[in-house]
């Protein structure tokens, strides 16, 4: 039955198009797939509309634990696939699409289509079978190849033979060899290629935030949907001519240059976990109240991963700086290599008694998640402060001043810095206010997402999300209510992948790494629609604000209110 529902999809695609493709060839090869398709496939087909298998193939996902690398999948899918595009096209009964017919399938009306190796999927079928559930669509329109890189799972025969049963057409040769051409006279021109899951919130410079469900599937966020936040064009750095500049205010001597080659040899390489959140993560829930000045970010302005490189301590004492100097030195300033149209770089600094703390743990990173930092996140080496506001982990790093004075960089001294919501632009005075270093508490519910239909039937809703604090404060509880705040319950906290050991609470004042949580609660009865709501409780016992309004302010930073998300209940059709 799927397949006589496919070959008519088809079919009937097909013969409105019998100027481009082979009706005969197509028909053919659905009536032989019919032929062909034995018992066990059709035993598989109605086991696959089961729950049981279902479940299954779900808790597969759940248990791998594992993240493959974007960019090594993609290099790999590309060296293994041998044929070529002509010689595909020439042999294949299958007609020939085009990526902009592919792209107007998105949706399971209009049938939803993917590519994947030069073949074109119709898996409108599957979407409701995926274990992952609706993440599948995210794909449609487009490649499986980043998405599927994201678990391991589907790097195996058995999910390849499913995929193959869906398969109606190839991808034509122009589409395949195709590659996006850029001008040279654009600053934005030599931007890395990024992620198609990421949602955008603009193109240059570059900041996007991957999908909520995508982000709490794993305790160490991968890489290639880590959050971007740029405020410049990505610089292009030659790791072999990297100089890293270290300079100490008041000092005789010329200071320190150290290549990338010593940072890795002559330095005690350490590693740490540490979550990073953009100061205006949440500013959409202050947009609604009130518009503010800023990029329009989601939930999901927020990631963890682990850092390698080494301690900013012990550069700044090889650099020359004593205990005994100048008691006005006071602050440790960053400058970026990345630049503006006028030259200016990005700068930032943070108080020198974090930067020179044992239990700091400022590194002067080269490793993002086991391998070289990639270039949106500062490659050949950034700052990473944990516990620190996301605006002072500077990028493409160039430049370490120690200094009595704070940065004057504009993102220093007229940013990034919370005010009165009854204070507004005719009445602001940046240097009234200090610039946010660390965070506060912070959640947030990455599933469902507002607006989900969840049957009466299943009889519960399960809740997932994040929850992390500032300054190295560890979240010790998270409360999740399903009635909008009047009853409450306590989600399971976990520090590490889903299916591995927990990891030992940190050092107190260390705790870097954000902790994913997850509560299944009772549907209220007879309610039509459930406000979810969060909060967290980090081990100082500071506390979420319920409301966005009494933290509003004009640059829209500093979100942290209990998180909300309104879900609608269906009534099963065969109780009405």
């Amino acid at each position: 039955m799927l397949l006589l529902r496919r070959c008519h999809s088809l079919t009937r695609f097909v013969s409105f198009n019998t100027h481009r493709y082979q009706v005969a060839p197509a028909v053919a090869w659905c009536a032989a797939r019919l032929l062909s398709s034995s018992s066990e496939e059709q035993r598989w087909y109605r086991h696959a509309h089961g729950p049981r298998w279902r479940h299954a193939v779900a808790g597969l996902l759940a248990g791998t634990g594992a993240v493959l690398a974007y960019g090594l999948h993609h290099h790999q899918a590309e060296q293994s696939d041998s044929v070529s595009v002509q010689t595909v096209e020439q042999t294949s009964a299958l007609p020939v699409f085009t990526q902009e017919e592919v792209h107007s399938h998105r949706t399971v009306e209009d049938g939803v289509w993917v590519t994947y190796k030069g073949g074109v999927y119709d898996i409108t079928e599957f979407v409701a079978m995926h274990p992952g559930g609706e993440k599948i669509l995210l794909a449609a329109g487009g490649a499986l190849e980043p998405f599927w890189a994201l678990y391991a799972v589907h790097n195996s025969e058995h999910v390849l033979e499913i995929l193959s049963e869906y398969k109606v057409g190839e991808l034509s040769a122009e589409d395949q060899k195709k590659q996006q051409t850029v001008k040279s006279s654009d600053p934005y021109s030599s931007d890395p290629e990024r992620h198609p899951a990421m949602r955008i919130n603009s193109l240059k410079p570059f900041n996007a935030e991957p999908p909520p469900e995508i982000l709490s599937d794993s305790y160490i966020t991968p890489s290639a949907i880590f959050f971007k936040r740029n405020h410049l064009p990505v610089p292009q750095v030659d790791p072999e001519s990297y100089q890293l500049q270290v300079e100490v205010e008041g000092q005789s001597e010329g200071g320190l240059s150290l290549s990338l080659k010593d940072l890795k040899t002559k330095f005690q390489k350490h590693t740490i976990t540490a979550t990073l959140q953009c100061a205006g993560n949440r500013r959409s829930e202050m947009n609604k109240v009130k518009q503010v000045k800023g990029l329009n970010w989601g939930i999901a302005a927020i990631s963890n991963a682990t850092w390698s490189g080494a301690r900013l301590r012990d550069v700044l004492m090889a650099a020359g700086y004593r205990s005994n100097m100048s008691q006005k030195m006071r602050h440790v300033q960053f400058e970026g290599l990345d630049k503006d149209v006028t030259g200016t770089t990005y700068g930032a600094s943070i108080p020198l008694n974090k930067a020179l703390s044992e239990e700091g743990d400022v590194l002067l990173a080269y490793e993002m998640n086991g391998e070289d930092l990639p270039a949106d996140h500062g490659y050949p080496v950034r700052v990473i402060v944990p516990g620190t506001v996301g605006a002072r982990n500077v990028k493409w790093l160039g430049k370490i001043i120690v200094s009595a004075e704070e940065s004057s960089s504009h993102w220093q001294q007229n940013d990034y810095k919370g005010f009165s919501p009854g204070t507004d632009w005719d009445t602001v005075d940046f240097k009234s206010a200090p610039a946010i270093q660390e965070l506060p508490i912070q959640s947030a519910i990455t599933t469902p997402a507002d607006g989900t239909v969840v049957d009466r039937s299943s009889e519960e809703v399960t809740v997932k999300g994040y929850a992390w604090s500032g300054g190295g404060r560890e979240v010790v509880r998270v409360d999740v209510s399903v009635d909008g705040g009047k009853t409450w319950q306590v989600a399971q906290l976990r520090n590490s992948e889903k299916g591995q050991e927990p990891q030992p609470s940190p050092p107190p004042g260390r705790a870097w790494a954000w902790k994913l949580w997850e509560v299944t609660a009772p549907l209220p009865p007879e309610a039509q629609e459930i406000e979810i709501v969060c909060k967290a409780v980090d081990n100082s016992y500071n506390m979420q604000p319920d409301t966005v309004p009494p933290i509003w302010n004009l640059r829209g930073v500093l979100s942290n209110a209990w998180h909300r998300v309104k879900v609608k209940i269906r009534e099963d059709e065969s109780e009405e």
